[in-house]
């Protein structure tokens, strides 16, 4: 139960960033997909970046265990984030 309170503690404190940092506005959303403003993918890239290295460092001090990912998972993501990718893209065209 603690697992699930840190996860919705942690998603919290990032959605709230994101809305400080006014990556939740329309425009920038907007600006994203005309190539204008890449302030969303710095801002999310550098959110994978340290969060890759923190795991990967976890990992490394034998602290975490990556869990074996079934191949059906895999092309499941990859559909559903096409999916999406397609929707965030026709939602600000």
């Amino acid at each position: 139960m603690t697992d699930y309170i840190l996860a919705l503690i942690l998603g919290i404190l990032f959605g709230f960033s994101l809305n400080k940092a006014g990556l939740t506005r329309y425009s920038k959303i907007v600006n994203v997909f005309r190539f204008t403003d890449m302030s969303v993918l710095k801002f999310m890239m550098t959110a994978l970046i340290v969060s890759m290295t923190g795991l990967y460092t976890l990992r490394g001090l034998g602290l975490l265990a990556f869990p074996r990912v079934p191949e059906t998972y895999i092309v499941g993501n990859l559909v559903g984030g096409l999916i999406f990718g397609m929707g965030m893209a026709l939602t600000g065209y």
